[in-house]
């Protein structure tokens, strides 16, 4: 797939309150009120950083049920049809087309026309392309008898297909989406030379010369490389939503294209949103035909001229989903995250699977998790928790996050969010080890939240957690992210700042000089902050470095 021109996967937009009373189309509102009434995608913005080199893992179905899901596309299942109905043979035309007799008993056969009378032109034209599509995914094959005659026979992967094998059935799904894509770009493109056309006269639209050819070309791969983008989009957006939240105001995901992270949309980009918006909508239409979409499109009134009658949308105040959902909406199925998937894998890009790391035991989920950069953390444990007794999981969990090597901070965040899942069904592993050097300070504060009498541990063990905290902080977020500010902003250290560092310098932990770094860095105070460059100083003599 082509490559994203933005450079992070799921931007909130925002942008002023008041929409323009005189707005009808996209370019004339402000963001916020046309798609305040979605939230926002994906994670914090702190969280992004490696997005524009990271394809987020997804969760996909089994394949046998996107095999499913795939023959349940009418398009797929008409093809299949039509490749059946041609055994033992039938006659087609030089190109390989169903002859005239033949093309409306091909859309009754598909239930496009009535069983008697004439076919409608609009069902023969469906049925041909279903015939179309069967061809090009040889569930048919063309040759010529001993008489001269162009006959086509069923293809050999036909049987399979329609006994539902997975593997060939997504493969004919597949190719089948990678047509549409091409031709729905490809169709992009003839429109946007029609209307160049249109300006110069029928001499102009006659010429064929290299030149034009260039343009044209040129025109077509930028249609394909903006839908590629849009689709990548959609994926990354998926992959962090929400169960039930993956459905993208059109608007949004134009906006996602246009406006550079960190920036609010000026007027020039809101009319860009605009064009991107129609001129990705006809395309995504197109995919969705193919099940790798759902796709609301942009009601057509909102383009009709005003001649003095009320605009088509009331633009005195935001709008609510149903208004908002006229300029556009688009999901990506599960089917479609499997194909943008295959896309990405064949263009060298690394897209991984939510419980690829949650296949082994604990030690290898957690030390999988802590030291990849592409991963999901809360949804691999849950792969990995969802089959497993509560007890048992919980204590190999809190068995492997023991360890004083640099993953030792993460492996032991990642048990206690693995704890917060888990519930109460973990309190009886979670007990035996409150008073465990390592464990025992994180352990009892998830017992207490989970509402249980926990004795406070010793001064020691509270220290030596702290700095565990910090540094697991420290590790996941490269000391960038709004929870270490509220760690440090939080440290108890106002009365007596040179008593409380000069105790927590001493604290035996792999990682203490780079905590007392960070705070030093981080503090708003600059007495305290200096205080813990001094302490880290110590600490970092302390180790001989």
């Amino acid at each position: 797939m082509a490559g994203r021109r933005r450079t992070k996967p799921d931007n909130p937009v925002e942008s002023g309150s008041g929409a323009k009373a005189e707005g009808l189309l996209p370019a004339d509102y402000e963001l916020a009120d046309l798609y305040g009434a979605f939230a926002a995608h994906g994670r914090e913005e702190d969280d992004m950083d490696d997005a524009v080199v990271l394809v987020p893992p997804v969760l996909l179905p089994p394949e046998a049920e996107l095999a499913a899901a795939a023959l349940a596309v009418p398009l797929i299942d008409h093809a299949l049809k039509l490749a059946r109905w041609a055994a033992p043979h039938r006659p087609v035309d030089e190109f390989g087309d169903l002859t005239g007799p033949d093309r409306a008993p091909a859309a009754r056969l598909l239930g496009l026309a009535p069983e008697q009378g004439d076919a409608p032109e609009e069902a023969v034209i469906e049925a041909m392309r279903a015939w179309s599509l069967a061809c090009d995914l040889e569930l048919v094959e063309i040759g010529t008898t001993a008489d001269g005659e162009h006959v086509a026979i069923p293809g050999p992967d036909l049987a399979d297909a329609e006994q539902g094998d997975p593997e060939t059935v997504l493969e004919l799904w597949l190719t089948a989406a990678g047509i549409v894509r091409e031709l729905s770009a490809e169709a992009d493109s003839l429109a946007l030379e029609g209307e160049g056309e249109g300006a110069e006269g029928a001499g102009a639209a006659e010429e064929t010369d290299e030149a034009g050819l260039a343009e044209l070309e040129e025109s077509r791969q930028a249609a394909a490389e903006l839908l590629d983008e849009a689709l990548q989009v959609l994926y990354e957006t998926t992959a962090f939503a929400e169960p039930g939240q993956e459905t993208v105001p059109l608007g949004v995901l134009a906006a996602l294209l246009v406006v550079p992270e960190g920036e609010e949309p000026d007027e020039e980009m809101l009319g860009e949103i605009t064009d991107l918006m129609v001129t990705l909508d006809p395309m995504l239409g197109d995919l969705a035909e193919l099940g790798l979409l759902e796709h609301r499109p942009i009601d057509p009134e909102l383009f009709e001229e005003e001649s003095g009658e009320e605009p088509a949308v009331d633009g005195g105040g935001p709008l609510d989903e149903a208004e908002a959902a006229r300029f556009g909406m688009v999901r990506l199925t599960a089917l479609g995250q499997y194909g943008v998937r295959q896309w990405l894998l064949e263009d060298g890009f690394e897209a991984p699977l939510v419980g690829e790391l949650a296949a082994g035991t604990a030690e290898e989920l957690l030390r999988g998790i802590s030291e990849t950069d592409n991963v999901l953390p809360e949804r691999e444990l849950a792969v990995w928790l969802a089959d497993r007794e509560p007890v048992q999981a919980a204590r190999e969990l809190l068995a492997a996050a023991r360890g004083t090597d640099p993953y030792g901070p993460v492996r032991r965040l990642l048990c206690l969010s693995a704890l917060e899942q888990l519930g109460a069904g973990a309190r009886p592993a979670a007990q035996e080890v409150v008073d465990d050097p390592q464990l025992g300070g994180g352990v009892r504060a998830w017992l207490l939240e989970q509402g249980l009498e926990v004795a406070a541990p010793e001064h020691g063990v509270v220290l030596w957690t702290m700095v565990d905290t910090f540094a697991a902080q420290l590790l996941t977020s490269e000391g960038r992210s709004e929870a270490l500010q509220e760690l440090v902003d939080g440290l108890p250290v106002d009365d007596d700042p040179e008593g409380f560092f000069a105790e927590l310098w001493r604290i035996e932990h792999p990682y203490t000089a780079e905590v007392l770094d960070a705070v030093g860095e981080l503090h708003r105070d600059r007495g305290i902050a200096k205080e813990a460059r001094k302490a880290a100083f110590k600490a970092r003599s302390r180790r001989g470095k």
